[in-house]
């Protein structure tokens, strides 16, 4: 298995008690949860219809960006930094679609026990869509021909690591045969798309990012909290299909 310096979807954040402000986007007794699903087949042909369009870029980005984000700016991908790339896996559990994130494991020396797509560097001799296929066949065992690649999200500058995640959109037509890789994923998430949507999950934090207090948009799904450049990843897909999310909503006064 190739190393990485670092898993996909993580900012470097230090948020080891520094939890000062957590609010929902939505009070409970008024987000009642959307229960109209989507299937795979439906939501594939959403996906190809909406990547023959412009693709909302970094103005989705920002909606769940960390306010400020330190070393970054929208739509900049530094000349110097390294190439990676991420696969946005979905696929159908009991008739529902799913999307599997990886929680990075405990014991690892950085970033441990974030979330993040199944992804890494991209090597010299291969194209970003053979590297995700790649890495989520190290990962999680994902048989690379079981998947159809759908095309790609807008590339993404993670500062905290120096490299542009390059999100690549798949689909299965089955739940692929999932095994975390010991000792690299502490444990996958396999979440339902409704709860992308959800905007009961979409919640802000305070943190300290680099040394500077910042907010901090996440999701909260499978009892994790996913943001940063997950996040943000997850943001462009839900706009690409007019869904835009916005966790800012009741903050008001601390709106940055």
């Amino acid at each position: 298995m190739r190393q990485r310096p670092r898993a996909f979807g993580e900012d470097g954040g230090d948020h080891r008690g520094e939890s000062i402000l957590s609010r929902s986007t939505g009070q409970a007794a008024r987000s009642a949860r959307n229960e109209t699903t989507v299937t795979l087949t439906e939501l594939e042909g959403r996906l190809r219809t909406a990547l023959g369009k412009p693709k909302p870029g970094a103005e989705a980005h920002v909606l769940l960006s960390p306010r400020p984000r330190p070393g970054w700016r929208p739509g900049r991908l530094p000349e110097e930094s390294r190439a990676g790339a991420g696969l946005m896996l979905f696929y159908p559990v009991d008739r529902r679609v799913h999307l599997v994130l990886t929680v990075r494991a405990k014991h690892l020396p950085s970033h441990r026990g974030q979330v993040s797509l199944p992804g890494g560097a991209v090597e010299p001799d291969e194209t970003v869509e053979a590297a995700a296929l790649r890495e989520a066949e190290e990962e999680l065992g994902v048989e690379p021909g079981q998947v159809r690649v759908l095309g790609l999200l807008t590339p993404l500058h993670i500062p905290a690591s120096g490299y542009v995640l390059h999100p690549v959109l798949g689909v299965t037509d089955t739940r692929p045969d999932l095994r975390p890789a010991e000792g690299e994923v502490e444990r996958m998430l396999e979440v339902p798309f409704e709860d992308l949507t959800d905007p009961a999950r979409m919640r802000t934090e305070r943190r300290v990012l680099r040394g500077e207090s910042c907010l901090v948009p996440y999701f909260d799904l499978g009892g994790e909290q996913v943001w940063g450049a997950t996040a943000m990843v997850l943001a462009e897909l839900l706009c690409l299909l007019g869904e835009r999310p916005d966790p800012w909503r009741e903050l008001g006064g601390e709106r940055v």
